[in-house]
């Protein structure tokens, strides 16, 4: 798995492969958008996936880790190569270690905000804040 480097271009970069991450990083957890409007390994390695509405998601935590005092985070849509297979598998079993690592975590509740923007009789966010899909994810943490 690799970790993501805001740049100071506002450019993502990725890290090599690494087995164990020794720079403090930050995860994003979040509920996924349809396939192909996440950003994948792929997306990132060919630039391709800026135009996809998951790449909001990236801005946000790099944003917020930045904001933080980090330069690196890990979103599980794109710093896994799961067109490898050894890199998929071992992603899956260490999971949670990267989780636990972790210096900072972040979720992101797109369907918060839709649910808002949707119903403007809604009070604050509190009223949407336990209705949100993340927290229907059998693993979330």
């Amino acid at each position: 798995m690799r970790l993501l480097k805001l740049e100071a271009n506002g450019e993502f970069s990725l890290t090599n492969d690494i087995t164990y991450p020794i720079t403090p990083y930050a995860i994003l957890s979040h509920t996924w958008g349809e396939d192909d409007e996440e950003v994948t390994f792929e997306d990132l390695q060919n630039g391709s996936g800026k135009t996809k509405n998951g790449y909001k998601k990236l801005q946000f935590c790099g944003q917020q880790a930045a904001r933080d005092g980090l330069q690196y985070f890990w979103a599980d849509t794109c710093c896994i190569n799961k067109a490898n297979n050894n890199e998929l598998s071992e992603a899956i079993n260490s999971t949670f270690r990267w989780y636990r690592k972790a210096a900072i975590f972040y979720v992101y509740l797109a369907d918060i905000w839709i649910e808002l923007q949707t119903n403007p009789f809604l009070k604050p966010w509190e009223a949407a804040f336990g209705n949100s899909r993340w927290f229907t994810r059998g693993w979330t943490l």
